[in-house]
């Protein structure tokens, strides 16, 4: 069974096996071998996906023309049920940053190892994580815990806005270092998931760009 999107054209291997229907879920796309480089292979496959922009910063430089001033813009991903995805990108408009964004995220997409890893849960749940998890980013640092099911999440609102777009209802969390920096916060945290998710996924399937920078 294929699946068509109007008006995309798959550019690659796994495209054209997504949209032939020889890949039929995220899970094998990540687990295939070849690289995600398609944002609309994304939407076939994870079609509720939605996006939270974390943080949008204005960015000047001086060049020999004058004061060049951008926009950067921090933006998740998740379909509230394992996927989740990460980016950051700069445009001279607000719009195109998120949207630059956005579409780097959902080729930044990760499986997040859920279950229930807390020793007062019983085995086989996706509540929480299957162990404890720590990403750094900067001076920051973001350690997240398995919680028990029905705690919630005992998180920063940055990191709890990421841990519910990833599907996550419990988790205990901590961080460290300069946590008012929302950009290394939120990359802290989508690090630590990922190096949860890192024994179960492919590493050429790792391969990723936080930063997209257009110049």
């Amino acid at each position: 069974m294929s699946r068509h999107n109007d008006g995309w054209e798959p550019r690659t291997r796994l495209g054209r096996k997504v949209q032939e229907g020889e890949v039929s879920s995220m899970e094998q796309a990540l687990q295939s071998g070849l690289p995600l480089k398609e944002p609309e292979l994304v939407d076939q496959l994870l079609p509720g996906l939605e996006d939270e922009v974390l943080d949008i910063n204005m960015v000047q430089r001086m060049t020999d023309s004058g004061r060049r001033v951008k926009f950067r813009c921090v933006v998740v991903v998740g379909n509230r049920d394992g996927y989740l995805g990460y980016a950051q990108a700069r445009d001279e408009q607000v719009g195109g940053a998120i949207q630059k964004a956005i579409e780097v995220a959902k080729l930044n997409i990760i499986k997040v190892d859920r279950g229930s890893g807390s020793w007062e849960d019983q085995p086989g749940g996706t509540n929480s994580l299957t162990r404890t998890a720590e990403g750094k980013a900067g001076s920051v640092t973001v350690e997240i815990k398995p919680a028990p099911q029905g705690l919630g999440l005992a998180a920063a609102p940055t990191v709890r806005h990421i841990l519910e777009l990833a599907g996550v209802q419990d988790a205990w969390t901590s961080s460290n270092g300069n946590t008012r920096t929302t950009v290394n916060l939120a990359k802290a945290t989508f690090n630590a998931l990922e190096n949860a998710a890192q024994s179960r996924t492919p590493q050429h399937a790792r391969e990723v760009h936080y930063d997209e920078v257009s110049e």
